[in-house]
């Protein structure tokens, strides 16, 4: 053994451990690992930082913004209205939910995916009296199985791939992963569905501390494609209890009804008044196709409005009955002339976000509604909805005297936002994350990640470029607000990823991998192949459940090759061992971070998660070894 086969045994064996530990972020371990490699002579300082150029690390990070695409524009949410049932029993629901998961998290990040489905999983939970976590742990095992799938599922199988394009026989192609990921997730998805589901221990749902806003009152038009224009409301107030939702008024041609019939015929042009959670709306809107009625107005229509209200507030003060101004307490607004001109065609193309704001007992905007305060003309905003402690007022949300503790989602310019609240004396609670369905944007941002994705799959283009490709389309149709690109994207994985191909790289160059393999063969696996197989897929599995599955990958991608190496077999087979391998982390909690993201919600324990995923691994590796001998002869 060589002084450099020494010094890298030695780094990696203190990285491994400080993975395991797990006081330190993985990027910082990862980080610290190559500077080690670089101080000590294994590294040359001028390819310290290649990683960050390697086509695995580029793709995995435009994935992740191309996900992003997926869920802001409601693509997502409509698929997930249109394939899972309404009212079925637990196995067509769990199947449904389950498969749903897996299917998604095959074309793109499965912690987007997961993310996506955990309020859909809740309402199940809640709907079929089952303990959240019964519904949860499901969901995640079938998300991290789907992403096996294809190449860019999850993140080890990118690396997988880049490790084969540097031993000269190039990358793994789009598809190359489904013969063998496809049949472990079917197999794994219809164990967890039929029996899986019944291991989850039955915990009850952590406690949670926080700011409860309530139900929002907010008006949604009927526009004529909605499903909702020709039926009767109690139809849609059947469909509406699904999300929580429900009709409290109905406004036809300006005129309000406060109780409507539930025989009442809706049209198109209808306004209908919905009592709802904020985290409900995006579902009552994509159920039924309706439009938030403030969110669908132009601003030229809104100047128009405006224009009259104030005329008409004019002549009311001219007689001392106006509403109370901003001005008459020496508050500084914005002018009505040319300055709010210009301010509002900048804040035109401004990215809008939307934000939870209280109104204080102070507020100068006591008494006064959104017609008499000119938001859309002054500030640019729009104010979608109005909680106040569960009264209800008979009035238009346009036309609602503001009072002291009303909760206001209002939606524009973050910038905008910020400046309303400091006029008005209103606190800001949270910019909040609410996908307002568009049916251009989810279409738009469906095509562009088809398009991606088939570029690579056709190998017209290289997978870097091709999705690199469609994150620039995605900008520049807006799919994705400008300001959530980079957002989107999980810099410790791109850190962790662009630090530990170099050191993964100088395992292979001092010949360290090649040791270990040798060590391997000779004293386990006694040079049978097919055991050396199952040991590599084996052993990745263990350091996958106690260690980032990406780093793994990039740990075990060098053995594997020099395994198959010395073997002097096709080093593809115990490549897809590594990829299957990295992504079975089913027994703790800090495996994947799509278990990390049910701990609480499901009320789990770090040992709750064996019960199910053990059995699970067994399965997986009792199907995959099968296959990986007969999809990659050895």
């Amino acid at each position: 053994m060589t002084q450099d086969q020494l010094l890298i045994l030695l780094i990696l064996s203190i990285a491994v451990a400080m993975f395991l530990h797990g006081r330190w972020r993985h990027d910082m371990v990862a980080t610290g690992a190559l500077l080690a490699c670089v101080l000590a002579g294994l590294i040359p300082p001028q390819e310290a930082f290649s990683g960050f150029a390697h086509p695995a690390v580029v793709t995995v990070a435009c994935v992740l913004v191309l996900s992003r695409g997926l869920q802001v524009s409601g693509t997502v949410d409509a698929l997930a209205a249109r394939l899972l049932p309404a009212r079925a029993g637990i196995l067509l629901s769990l199947a449904a939910l389950v498969g749903l998961g897996a299917l998604l998290s095959g074309f793109m990040n499965n912690v987007g995916a997961m993310a996506l489905l955990m309020p859909v999983a809740m309402q199940l939970a809640t709907r079929l009296e089952l303990p959240p976590g019964r519904v949860l742990m499901p969901l995640a095992f079938g998300t991290i199985l789907g992403g096996m799938t294809t190449m860019i599922g999850t993140p080890p199988n990118l690396i997988v791939s880049g490790f084969r394009a540097q031993t000269g026989a190039g990358s793994f192609a789009m598809f190359d992963f489904t013969p063998i990921g496809l049949a472990v997730a079917v197999v794994g998805t219809l164990f967890i569905v039929l029996l899986g589901w019944r291991l989850v221990p039955a915990r009850e749902k952590a406690s949670t501390e926080g700011f409860e806003t309530g139900a929002y009152v907010t008006e949604v038009r009927v526009v004529p494609d909605s499903k909702a224009a020709g039926l009767f409301l109690r139809e849609i107030e059947a469909r509406l209890d699904e999300a929580g939702a429900q009709i409290i008024g109905l406004v036809r041609n300006e005129v309000r009804m406060t109780a409507p019939q539930s025989s009442r015929k809706v049209l198109a042009g209808d306004i209908l008044v919905i009592e709802a959670d904020v985290e409900a709306l995006p579902e009552v809107l994509s159920t039924l196709g309706l439009q938030l009625e403030e969110a669908g107005s132009s601003r030229a229509d809104a100047a128009q409005q405006d224009g009259e209200d104030a005329e008409q507030d004019g002549q009311h003060k001219e007689k001392g009955k106006g509403p109370r101004d901003p001005r008459d307490k020496g508050e500084t607004v914005l002018d009505e002339g040319t300055q709010e001109d210009e301010k509002g065609a900048a804040r035109a193309d401004a990215e809008v976000t939307l934000m939870e704001l209280v109104v204080r007992p102070e507020a100068v905007l006591i008494g006064r509604s959104a017609r008499d305060l000119s938001l859309r003309t002054r500030y640019g905003l729009n104010l979608l909805a109005v909680s106040r402690n569960g009264n209800r007022s008979k009035s238009r949300l346009r036309t609602l005297k503001i009072q002291a503790g009303d909760l206001l989602l209002m939606q524009g310019p973050l910038e905008a936002l910020t400046e309303f609240a400091a006029d008005s004396g209103c606190v800001p609670l949270a910019e909040r994350e609410l996908r307002i369905p568009d049916r251009r944007k989810a279409w738009t941002a469906g095509a562009i990640m088809l398009f991606a994705v088939g570029g690579a799959a056709l190998g017209l283009l290289p997978a870097a470029i091709s999705f690199a490709l469609g994150v620039l389309a995605s900008m520049a149709l807006r799919t994705i607000p400008l300001r959530s690109v980079y957002e989107s994207i999980d810099w410790p994985v791109i850190v962790l990823l662009a630090a530990l191909i170099p050191v993964a790289g100088a395992m292979e160059s001092s010949g360290t991998a090649d040791l270990i393999a040798h060590a391997l063969l000779d004293g386990v696996a006694q040079g049978n192949a097919i055991f050396a197989l199952t040991l590599v897929l084996i052993v990745t599995m263990f350091l996958s459940d106690l260690m980032n599955n990406a780093a793994t990958a990039a740990v075990m991608c060098p053995i594997a090759i020099g395994t198959a190496a010395a073997l002097g077999v096709n080093a593809d087979a115990f490549l897809m061992a590594v990829a299957i391998g990295a992504s079975c982390a089913f027994l703790t909690p800090i495996g994947h971070q799509n278990n990390t993201l049910i701990l609480g919600p499901g009320g789990f324990g770090f040992g709750d998660y064996w019960r199910l995923g053990l059995p699970l691994e067994v399965l997986v590796a009792a199907v995959s070894i099968p296959l990986l001998v007969l999809v990659w002869p050895l």
